[in-house]
């Protein structure tokens, strides 16, 4: 008869793969992806090495399993401020804003995770991150655009830029960076008035949904 785990040997299995998780994703917040190591994430643990190639057989699993960590949180969070706002525009406006506050909020990592050179492997994972965010967005535009709130566009064209623009704008590391909580919520918001202008939004309204965001 095969084994089977119990209940709590999957929890403690689970656990234990979060706790790497949570250990490489504080790591690359503080010193980028190149910072992130098993030795170092083990130590950070406080697990064997050994148990962290249990769970990741190389370094290029690791930093492809932190980068979906992060992507599927972020996304979650893009999604539900767009979910809860009351109209297509307001719900485009807020998964931009969201998005930005988010990101600016971790900007080592989320420059980390989205634009820092790694190498090519690695890589893979990020582009996938990119592409989940533009088409994101893309979704948001198409909506707006059906409901005549937005010009005709090439929407995937569009979100791919709008999310280079914020990567540029705020999570470069060339971009200025906000001095306190009022500089970076001006950034934000200045991000996002950028982001709706480009796509067709009257100056007056952009301001207005901008206005309206409630940003994490």
């Amino acid at each position: 008869m095969p084994y089977r785990r119990t209940e709590n040997v999957v929890r403690r299995l689970a656990a234990r793969e979060e706790a790497i998780l949570a250990a490489a994703i504080a790591i690359a917040g503080e010193g980028g992806m190149a910072a992130v190591q098993i030795a170092t994430v083990a130590a950070r643990a406080g697990i064997a090495v050994g148990t962290v190639y249990r769970y990741f057989p190389s370094k290029t699993d690791l930093v492809a399993a932190l980068v979906a960590s992060v992507a599927n949180r972020e996304l979650a969070a893009m999604r539900a401020a767009g979910d809860a706002a009351p109209g297509p525009l307001s719900a485009l406006a807020a998964s931009i804003a969201t998005f930005a506050a988010r990101a600016l909020n971790e900007r080592r990592l989320s420059w980390a995770v989205i634009g820092e050179p790694v190498d090519a492997e690695a890589d893979l994972a990020r582009r996938d991150f990119r592409h989940s965010l533009a088409a994101e967005l893309e979704e948001r535009i198409d909506t707006a655009m059906a409901g005549r709130h937005l010009p005709e566009q090439d929407a995937g064209l569009a979100a791919s830029a709008i999310i280079g623009a914020l990567m540029e704008g705020l999570l470069d590391p060339l971009a200025p960076l906000p001095a306190g909580a009022a500089a970076a919520r001006a950034a934000v918001q200045s991000a996002t008035l950028l982001a709706l202008r480009a796509l067709g939004v009257v100056d007056a309204r952009a301001r207005g949904l901008v206005a309206q965001c409630n940003l994490p």
